[in-house]
């Protein structure tokens, strides 16, 4: 089975600018703070945030997945995009990696509207469940949901 891409579009009434603020670049510090019933750390391990930085993501007991690290592949702050690729986890037996490209834009309605592009590359000879997948972007999904809803609330929260 071959590399399995996704590309879902989504908009939003938050500005582009203050999303990308929080869900890109406070990423860390602003999932710990909103869901830390999911997430027990955040660590850094290699790297100062720009491409090429490594982060692990521990979650919290009680849930399938133990931990993902990750890679930022591209961080442009101008062009308001971010790709990163899930290169290891405990739950990704049949997976090598997931690859992320994510990109804001402004929208003329004051929010924004944004692209995202997953791509699944599985493991040699093993067929992927889209079940599985479908429950994963959901719970991607959810916790952006989660980050516009704090957004919403707090309208001076990244402006």
């Amino acid at each position: 089975m071959g590399v399995i891409t996704f590309t879902e579009e989504f908009s939003s009434p938050v500005p582009a600018g203050r999303l990308f603020k929080a869900f890109v670049l406070d990423f860390d510090h602003l999932l710990l703070k909103l869901m830390p019933q999911v997430f027990k750390n955040i660590e850094t391990i290699e790297g100062n945030g720009g491409p090429g930085t490594i982060k692990k993501l521990n979650f919290t007991e009680g849930g399938e997945v133990k931990y993902l690290t990750h890679r930022i592949d591209a961080l442009d702050k101008e062009k308001m995009m971010y790709s990163y690729t899930i290169i290891e986890g405990d739950a990704m037996d049949k997976i090598e990696s997931i690859s992320y490209e994510i990109k804001y834009e402004v929208s003329s309605n004051g929010g924004c509207k944004g692209k995202i592009v997953n791509k699944y590359f599985p493991k040699g000879g093993v067929e992927l469940e889209e079940e599985k997948i479908k429950e994963a972007r959901a719970q991607a999904m959810g916790i952006f949901k989660v980050v516009e809803a704090y957004l919403l609330a707090n309208p001076d929260a990244y402006a």
